[in-house]
């Protein structure tokens, strides 16, 4: 709901906070689980194709993880949620800067995945799997 305060827009808290959840949830799913690989019984997403450019794709990668640590700021995450969902992504992107290994390790290593699985439960949110057809379930 956006009212109009002295000729502005100002989004309600709720709004904002939903939107925040929203974007969170696609860029998890965008970064982790975007495409089904049937030959590996997994899900891959955008960090193990940046993954494949040395040092940069990495590096890009953590940067898009920071701006989820900030919607998880947003949304109300503890300091040492925060804490943890960094050192995710620095745990990423230190296996992606291994060549090879760092790659296979970007596919099932899943940074984005695990720190909207790591604030759902903060929360008291149900998981909702990373799949496109998959409906919200408890873990």
């Amino acid at each position: 709901m956006v009212m109009v305060i002295e000729g502005r827009p100002v989004r309600d808290r709720t709004d904002s906070k939903r939107q925040a959840r929203e974007r969170l949830h696609a860029l998890s799913r965008l970064m982790d689980a975007a495409v089904e690989v049937p030959l590996l019984r997994t899900r891959v997403g955008l960090d193990a194709l940046l993954g494949i450019v040395p040092v940069a794709g990495d590096l890009l990668s953590a940067v898009i993880g920071l701006y989820s640590v900030a919607l998880a700021r947003e949304l109300g995450a503890s300091r040492w949620l925060q804490a943890r969902m960094i050192g995710n992504l620095v745990f990423d992107a230190a296996l992606g800067v291994v060549p090879i290994a760092g790659d296979v390790a970007d596919i099932y290593f899943k940074a984005h995945l695990r720190n909207l699985r790591l604030l759902q439960k903060e929360l008291g949110e149900p998981y909702i799997d990373a799949g496109p057809s998959s409906a919200a379930r408890k873990r």
